[in-house]
């Protein structure tokens, strides 16, 4: 089998390729310089699409309109973009070793890729129950959500079972927004996650009690302080075993318990720390000419001066990009700043959407109207230390409220009492 050589070549065909592939672009790539190598059949994509829209009943989300780079406001890029730039996406190759002394990639099918500088975006894939032994994991009714494949059989599984029973294993962001999206297809829902509440490596108890019961209010049963140990299947569906000896009866079971960075392909080659690919503020790895960004990457966050991993959408995006503008500012003899990032999540679900920046350490306030009932909630809360504020969430922010409480994670502004911030609340960040 011939062997096909590239200046670049990214490993991974998620969000973060997409968008390392607009950067070259906009950096001026040649015709044939660049290849994208995913064992996915589609062009890169914005993934958070998958658990929101593409599972709605009416007006869900399709290919090609969810393709990168709508997902930050951008222009699309349906696969006739990557070839009239001369990309070549080389598409369903699962790559299974990577040399990096060699700079080869072999496929599963024996296809061989060599790159002068490489791109390593592999992203994360899903923990499986199975990974844990749980009796019963391996069922057709248990489901994951990680791939556009994953997705589809979700969407059979939902016609087919009509109206059914679903139980959601786990409270994190998976879970939460599965458990919406369920819900809205009119299933019977009932989530089910060992934490006292929901979303616990962001949330806050007071905050987490606000969505709680929002959707108790909607009608999802929430279970909490057990998990999933068996499941039995017949004809019928699932028969849903808990720890605390409960059995639930299910149409289709969503497993939403986190997921594991892919970097065992480069075990033993490269720098690793904190489960991630170590790297510095430009994403180059210890390994001359190779690169590592999205969730795979753990690297220095600017900010609070320590090593961090982060699993998310926006630093997937501008992961990709900075290490693309460091590798041309590298061959231009060019310097470019570090890598300054404030973290970000946010999500949506019925009708609710929520943004938080920076940090989740120190004394919390949490202020505005977080009754479950009320007509339209609008909270938010605030994380402070060492006399400043490092982080900020809100539900129902504008755009505009959004970028205040942004701004005031980002720039840690003093505060005096915690009294004054309780009290002001969303007013304090937005006279900033």
């Amino acid at each position: 089998m011939a062997e096909k050589h590239f200046k670049y070549v990214v490993l991974g065909g998620g969000v973060a390729a997409g968008y390392a592939a607009r950067e070259f672009a906009k950096q001026g790539v040649k015709p044939g310089e660049l290849a994208i190598i995913s064992k996915e059949a589609v062009a890169p994509y914005e993934r958070p699409a998958l658990s929101k829209a593409y599972l709605f009943p009416e007006g869900a989300a399709r290919l090609p309109g969810f393709h990168v780079c709508v997902g930050s406001g951008g222009e699309r890029l349906p696969p006739e973009w990557y070839a009239e730039k001369g990309i070549e996406l080389i598409l369903n190759t699962e790559i299974v070793k990577a040399d990096l002394a060699s700079k080869t990639l072999t496929s599963a099918s024996g296809a061989s890729f060599k790159y002068d500088i490489l791109i390593i975006a592999t992203g994360s894939t899903v923990i499986r129950l199975s990974d844990f032994g749980v009796q019963g994991a391996d069922s057709k009714n248990i489901f994951y959500l990680r791939e556009i494949d994953d997705a589809d059989k979700l969407v059979e599984a939902i016609k087919a079972k009509k109206n059914g029973k679903a139980v959601i294993v786990g409270g994190g962001y998976i879970g939460l927004e599965l458990s919406a999206v369920m819900k809205i297809n009119n299933f019977d829902v009932t989530m089910v996650y060992p934490e006292p509440w929901c979303m616990p490596r962001l949330f806050t108890a007071g905050i987490a009690a606000f969505y709680e019961g929002y959707y108790a209010k909607k009608g999802v049963k929430i279970i909490k302080g057990t998990v999933a140990v068996g499941f039995d299947s017949d004809a019928n569906g699932e028969a849903v075993k808990l720890k605390d000896g409960r059995v639930l009866d299910a149409d289709i079971v969503v497993v939403g318990v986190g997921g594991r960075p892919l970097t065992k392909l480069f075990k033993g080659q490269v720098e690793e720390e904190k489960g991630g690919i170590k790297t510095d503020g430009f994403f180059r790895t210890n390994v001359p000419d190779v690169y590592a960004v999205g969730d795979v990457a753990t690297f220095p966050m600017k900010l609070y001066n320590e090593m961090r991993r982060v699993e998310h959408v926006d630093h997937a995006r501008k992961s990709a990009e900075q290490a693309v503008k460091a590798i041309k500012a590298s061959e231009e003899g060019k310097t470019i700043d570090e890598y300054d990032y404030l973290p970000y999540f946010y999500s949506r679900s019925f009708d609710l959407s929520w943004q938080f920046y920076g940090d989740n350490v120190g004394d919390t306030v949490l202020f505005g109207d977080s009754d479950p009932a009320s007509p339209k909630p609008k909270f938010g809360s605030y994380w402070i230390k060492d006399g400043k504020i490092v982080g900020a969430f809100l539900e129902s922010g504008t755009p505009d409220e959004n970028k205040a409480i942004a701004k005031v994670a980002r720039i840690q502004t003093p505060v005096e009492s915690l009294d004054q911030l309780t009290k002001e609340g969303l007013t304090f960040a937005c006279k900033i």
